[in-house]
């Protein structure tokens, strides 16, 4: 076997015993299936009858993010998904939902501060984003220092989509495994089934696409990556029939051939309609048809001034000599007739019409999952209820929520080596936190903001109106909880914050002896304001507390 480059993180109990499964590792994120002994598939994925290969498909994404409506809806996407600030990264890591220690949490939000690092992603955060929404697939090379890979990741260095590719190939099996059989030719040991080995890495090729590197599908040849030493994921979207991961951008490929095409004969319909044309009857008499017909040229030639615009050399010079469909006609007319007449055919009257282009440009921003309210980009921003928010923009939202989940799993596949580099877990600590590590990425859609802004407002004026009821029909507690929406997080977190401000005096503590002429918090040791009783000075106490004037002590003490 040709020798694999890169490092591998092994896990001794990756495969226990007893676990096992005669179906082969799903290939949802678009791998390519080999056999030992050759390929299994056909690597000619003949998309559309359009592309040869997977290079092929990603040169057609490329070439559509070009197109200025195309490059447009993309903009749209990746600004919203996203966002640059000037003081905040455009996405951090969120361990609320994490059991560990707050060492451990310090631990990975250093390492992932450390990653944006290498991929530079408060800079290149917009490009590396736009990349893989093009693309449908992003590889980071993880370089390490093999002689101290406790050092973790040294550099990341991408990895053009076209020119590798996620390999599983079945090893060879033993044919003998489970194929003895009885007189009455069943299976002696039905469970002896030889379930496949699948062996899985990149294979890197620098000169795919080019004159030398050509499109074969020879599972040999170029470079073999070892899976654990590239990062890549992908869009999650994938061709079911064929097993090929798509890009995003993939349903707009007919809507947008189909825009261009109705452009372009829109352009040539009016270059040919546009302009007024003219009809030169000319009376030729009697003469014979050759001197007709030179008479005729004559007249052209003395009447006809054809001035065009070189733009080579900015000059204006009369050309005569060339004649288009554009021009005048130049017709001869015999004797009898009305004499020499000129007439003008009227150019083309519905010029204005672009329903048709209206209509293939929402159909491209439909199959990009942009709203349609986009294209012109000429609308007032509007800032009222969440209600007026448009129900496209509610989807458009949901879409990119969808989108920065997936692009995720990027930062923690890379987060993943870097802690098990650096011994700070093991793969079995790995897999649980993985579930409960989650990354926060800057929003800005209003509709969001006012949303959040609404429900809070309501809360706030639910417990406004529960406020009387509170120790008599409802708890304190049950507030929080049901009206206010609080978590227990949110509750502790608020009632140390409100206990420290008001030891810093910055809000007024609401238990504390308040003077009734003022209003103002009273100090302890001061006299009283003139006119208050001394009663009215006390903090308010509670029927049940043993000290409270007016309560008795039942016989044999407290209870």
């Amino acid at each position: 076997m040709a020798r694999l480059f890169g490092f591998s993180i092994e896990d001794n109990d990756k495969n226990p015993p007893g676990v096992v499964s005669p179906i082969p590792p799903s290939n949802q994120d678009g791998s390519e299936a080999f056999a030992s002994s050759g390929f299994f598939g056909s690597y000619n994925l003949d998309i559309e009858g359009l592309y040869r290969n997977e290079t092929d498909l990603i040169r057609r994404y490329r070439t559509m993010a070009l197109y200025p409506e195309c490059d447009s809806a993309i903009e749209d996407i990746v600004n919203e998904a996203i966002v640059s600030d000037t003081n905040d990264s455009p996405v951090q890591i969120e361990l609320s939902n994490l059991n560990a220690s707050d060492k451990i949490k310090t631990i990975v939000r250093e390492e992932f501060r450390y990653i944006c690092e290498l991929l530079d992603f408060d800079k290149k955060a917009h490009e590396i984003f736009r990349n893989w929404y093009i693309d449908g697939r992003l590889y980071y090379n993880k370089v390490i220092d093999q002689k101290n890979p406790q050092d973790g990741i040294q550099e990341l260095r991408y990895i053009d989509a076209s020119k590798i590719r996620y390999i599983r190939k079945l090893k060879k099996q033993d044919k003998t495994v489970g194929n003895v059989r009885d007189d009455f030719g069943q299976s002696a040991n039905p469970t002896a089934y030889n379930f496949p080995e699948v062996e899985e890495y990149f294979l890197y090729t620098p000169d795919m696409g080019t004159s030398r590197g050509g499109y074969g599908g020879n599972p040999q040849k170029g470079i073999k990556l070892t899976r654990d030493s590239v990062a890549y994921c992908t869009s999650g979207l994938v061709d079911r029939n064929k097993g090929l991961t798509l890009s995003w951008m993939h349903k707009a490929i007919k809507p947008l051939n189909q825009l261009m095409m109705i452009e372009d004969s829109l352009v040539i319909y009016r270059l040919s309609r546009a302009p007024e044309r003219r009809i030169f009857y000319i009376d030729v008499g009697n003469l014979p048809k050759v001197k007709a017909e030179q008479y005729l040229r004559d007249v052209m030639m003395r009447y006809r001034n054809k001035m065009v615009y070189d733009a080579n050399t900015g000059e204006m010079r009369d050309d005569k000599k060339f004649m288009s469909m554009m021009e005048d006609f130049w017709l001869p007319r015999r004797e009898g007739g009305r004499g020499t007449e000129i007439t003008t055919l009227p150019g083309g009257q519905n010029l204005g019409e672009i329903t048709d282009i209206n209509y293939f440009q929402r159909k491209l921003y439909r199959a990009l999952n942009v709203p349609e309210t986009r294209i012109e980009g000429e609308g007032g921003f509007s800032l009222g209820r969440s209600s007026e928010i448009l129900r496209d923009e509610i989807k458009f939202s949901k879409f990119v929520g969808r989108m920065r989940k997936r692009f995720s799993a990027m930062f923690n596949d890379m987060l993943k080596t870097q802690l098990l580099l650096k011994n700070v877990v093991t793969p079995e600590d790995w897999e649980y936190m993985a579930d409960h590590i989650q990354y926060d990425f800057l929003y800005d859609n209003h509709f969001a903001e006012l949303k959040e802004a609404e429900l809070t407002t309501e809360r706030l004026n639910l417990a406004q109106l529960a406020e009387p009821y509170v120790g008599r029909y409802y708890s304190q507690d049950y507030v929080r909880r049901n009206i206010l929406r609080q978590t227990d997080e949110e509750i502790l977190e608020q009632d140390m914050l409100i206990e420290k401000e008001i030891e810093n005096g910055v809000i007024p503590d609401p238990n504390a002896m308040v003077d009734p002429m003022t209003g103002a918090p009273a100090q302890p040791g001061l006299p009283p304001a003139p006119g208050a009783t001394p009663d009215a000075m006390q903090a308010p106490t509670s029927p049940k507390d043993p000290e409270a004037p007016g309560t008795q002590n039942p016989p044999g003490g407290i209870i």
